[in-house]
């Protein structure tokens, strides 16, 4: 029988990039959206206890819907809680497991690329961990695409695309020594096609989901045609 994997979105946006990326699994992918993270983030009294309180209460919501497995998505959702804290009876995936991984099995400096700056800070401290806890040193720095995000908030997805393809062409120009991966799901494609068009490697927290998501879920996926 076929898996049923839950998506976790913070913007209905990220459910293409997951259908790109595992489209032609066999999973079935079913996506729920909780865009009222973005309206809310910004205000005062949208304390860190009530966004682990949200986001616990919509996985264990998504994780009672009859999936498999959850993942996801928002980087913002992954830097508000560790999934072993939370008492859940399918496997949660975070979307930065797989690209952590991936950075923590290349030597030298990296460069990790942002466009939302709201995720900078706690997805470092979660890569720096990650790292610890699988007895591995790495050298990453950050580095951030600015005035690109809101792009997104606005629907002008295009825009967003084109100008996170030119930072990272730019970056790729001036930084040839570092390796460069993007940090979120909304960057890959525009990875890719720099990869594509310059022939230097952009790791992105595609690259190896597919196979991520076969060991968590204890599946082994045929590909469709």
């Amino acid at each position: 029988m076929m898996k049923k994997l839950g998506c976790f979105h913070a913007h209905h946006s990220n459910i293409e990039y997951i259908e790109k990326a595992l489209g032609n699994y066999s999973i079935k992918l079913i996506h729920f959206v909780d865009p009222g993270f973005d309206g809310r983030k910004g205000e005062s009294d949208f304390t860190s206890e009530l966004v682990h309180k949200r986001i616990k209460d919509m996985l264990n919501w998504i994780a009672g819907s009859g999936v498999d497995g959850i993942l996801v998505t928002c980087t913002f959702f992954t830097t508000h809680f560790q999934g072993e804290e939370l008492e859940c009876p399918v496997p949660i995936i975070n979307i930065d497991t797989p690209l952590f991984h991936d950075i923590c099995e290349r030597e030298g400096l990296q460069t990790l690329v942002f466009t939302n700056p709201d995720t900078v800070e706690g997805t470092m401290n979660q890569l720096v961990e990650f790292a610890r806890r699988g007895k591995k040193k790495i050298k990453v720095i950050p580095h951030l695409v600015d005035n690109a995000f809101n792009l997104i908030m606005t629907g002008e997805q295009e825009n967003y695309r084109a100008l996170v393809e030119e930072k990272l062409e730019d970056y790729i120009e001036e930084h040839i020594d570092k390796t460069l991966s993007v940090a979120q799901l909304s960057m890959a494609s525009s990875a890719e096609n720099v990869e594509g068009k310059t022939g230097v490697f952009v790791g992105s927290p595609v690259k190896s989901l597919g196979r991520y998501v076969e060991k968590a879920l204890n599946y082994k996926c045929d590909i469709l045609p």
